[in-house]
């Protein structure tokens, strides 16, 4: 039996940070889940960036404790 996971990755639009998170959860088994999104913050005048990102799990079941990242 598979779980599903979810995750939405975030993180503001400056240099290379954001790309890495993604790639780093990427590399981890993690498949992109539809398309990115920008979004301004017009009080602090930063971009951010979000991504979804799904990954089948073996073996296991949800636990609302767990984390997701280490996944």
């Amino acid at each position: 039996d598979y779980m599903k996971l979810y995750r939405f990755l975030t993180g503001p639009d400056e240099g290379a940070d954001f790309c890495h998170k993604v790639s780093l959860a990427l590399s981890k088994g993690w498949q992109l889940h539809g398309s990115p999104t920008l979004s301004f913050n017009a009080a602090t005048g930063v971009m951010y960036c979000g991504q979804a990102v799904t990954k089948d799990v073996e073996g296991k079941d949800y636990d609302p404790g767990m984390k997701l990242g280490e996944q």
